[in-house]
């Protein structure tokens, strides 16, 4: 699998140039050197990247790591990688980091791609991109699916809820919003996947606000969820929310590749 060399360039008589840039760490504790997991013979972050340069409107690709062997591993494919602080907490701060280093303006928007979606799709990609140019009071806009109610219990299924302008109210590992006239999970209405929104780990930002957010101090709320997104709401900005139709099947655990082989094996 190779890459374009020439990811980075500037567009002519610049506006906004959007920009792709997928963190990467070679330590996990669920499945350490999960990057370079093979898929069809190929490394995981070079299908990540190869579905990154497929979507329309993304200008560059760039990996962001700091370890060698998966910078390697991009760079002879003839990817674009930059080599990162390794005391960087979140592959959020790897990404603004990136984006300092391609020096771009104020307005330019950063997509935050994480690299174990080998089946990224395209379309949500495109959806939250244009919700943050088409609504200038969104700092950052994120997907969400709907979730059926025995699912929407798992704390490891991050909830959002939003306004009639699809305006993220907030986001929980708790069941929200709470059903009062259930008391089980089986009393719910069999429409439940209406009522709750999976949270999708893929953001937009414009480049001043990823700089903003990052040097924010973490939040009460963000540090009792552990959930990074609510540091923008505790400081009152807004975030976009674009419902898609469901979620991508992502790679946290070798079960999880082996879904993704199949998955591939079978198209």
């Amino acid at each position: 699998m190779n890459f374009p060399s020439n990811q980075i360039t500037r567009s002519p008589n610049h506006q906004i140039k959007v920009s792709a840039i997928i963190p990467a760490r070679f330590g996990s504790y669920r499945f350490p050197g999960k990057p370079l997991a093979k898929i069809q013979g190929s490394p995981m972050i070079l299908h990540v990247y190869q579905r990154a340069l497929e979507v329309p409107g993304i200008e560059q690709v760039v990996v962001a790591t700091d370890d060698s062997r998966i910078a390697e591993c991009v760079e002879t494919a003839g990817g674009t990688v930059f080599m990162t602080d390794p005391g960087h907490a979140s592959g959020t701060d790897r990404i603004a980091e990136v984006a300092r280093l391609l020096e771009l303006s104020d307005n330019d928007v950063v997509v935050n791609i994480q690299g174990d979606q080998p089946l990224l799709d395209s379309r949500p990609v495109v959806a939250i991109i244009k919700m943050l140019l088409d609504v200038p009071d969104f700092a950052m806009t994120t997907p969400a699916c709907p979730l059926e109610a025995q699912e929407a219990l798992n704390p490891n299924r991050v909830k959002v809820v939003v306004d009639n302008n699809w305006k993220a109210l907030y986001f929980s590992r708790a069941l929200i919003p709470y059903y009062r006239d259930a008391d089980k999970v089986k009393d719910m209405p069999e429409e439940s996947g209406r009522y709750y929104l999976r949270h999708l780990g893929l953001y937009a930002y414009r480049q001043n606000f990823l700089q903003t957010f990052v040097a924010l101090p973490h939040g009460r709320l963000e540090q009792i969820e552990r959930l990074e997104q609510l540091r923008a709401l505790e400081n009152g900005y807004s975030i976009g929310v674009v419902k898609v139709a469901k979620a991508p099947l992502e790679v946290d655990t070798p079960e999880d590749l082996d879904a993704v082989r199949s998955a591939l094996s079978g198209q």
